[in-house]
């Protein structure tokens, strides 16, 4: 049975700070979740959605395990009622970020979202369809990831972006930010990746 737009959003009460983590996870592993943990409670979040997208546009698609097996993995390593996994992105279609956002601000408007990104993501953010809508329509809270930091705060989106920065001691405010706002969250030490979890054949390793 096929879930519509609306069963695909995990629970939500207008109100709530919700984060969002979009990402391949193949694999999903415990980074994902100590990042998950780290948002919560920096940002002091309600909960965090892991979207998982159907493929990224900008990765090989080599190696991409099923959609399902990827969220039943997901829902493994999460374990926390406070991590939600949803397959929206397969659902309403779509593969990009922005148009992801843009589906959510008009379904879910009572809802405080923040989109959290690794610093190796803010370093290339500039190359992400309309990231200056993204950066404009959802405050954004970026993990410092040793050693991307420098190349991250270097980078194309960073240096455009740079006014809407937040203090770092002021995150807890983030959520109810009008976008743009940014903040970099320091003292997050995990280099686990996906692409360091998986073999040279697409099959999954073990954290």
């Amino acid at each position: 049975m096929s879930l519509s737009a609306a069963q695909a959003l995990p629970f939500y009460t207008n109100g709530m700070r919700i984060g969002l983590l979009g990402g391949s996870f193949n694999p999903p592993h415990a980074a994902h979740r100590a990042i998950s943990l780290f948002a919560l409670k920096r940002l002091q979040l309600d909960r965090v959605w892991w979207l998982l997208t159907p493929g990224n546009p900008l990765k090989n698609h080599d190696g991409l395990h099923a959609l399902a097996e990827r969220a039943e993995a997901a829902r493994r390593v999460a374990d926390d009622p406070r991590i939600d996994i949803s397959c929206l992105e397969a659902v309403i279609g779509v593969s990009y970020t922005v148009d992801t956002i843009i589906h959510l601000r008009r379904r879910v408007s009572g809802v405080h979202f923040v989109w959290i990104m690794g610093a190796d993501n803010l370093a290339q953010f500039h190359r992400w369809k309309d990231w200056r809508r993204i950066a404009s329509d959802v405050p954004i809270a970026v993990i410092d990831r040793p050693p991307q930091s420098f190349r991250a705060l270097a980078a194309p989106a960073a240096q455009a972006l740079a006014r809407y920065r937040m203090p770092e001691n002021q995150a807890t405010r983030l959520a109810d930010q009008r976008a743009p706002a940014w903040v970099f969250l320091t003292g997050m030490k995990s280099n686990l990746s996906s692409t360091g979890l998986r073999n040279p054949d697409g099959s999954w390793r073990t954290a």
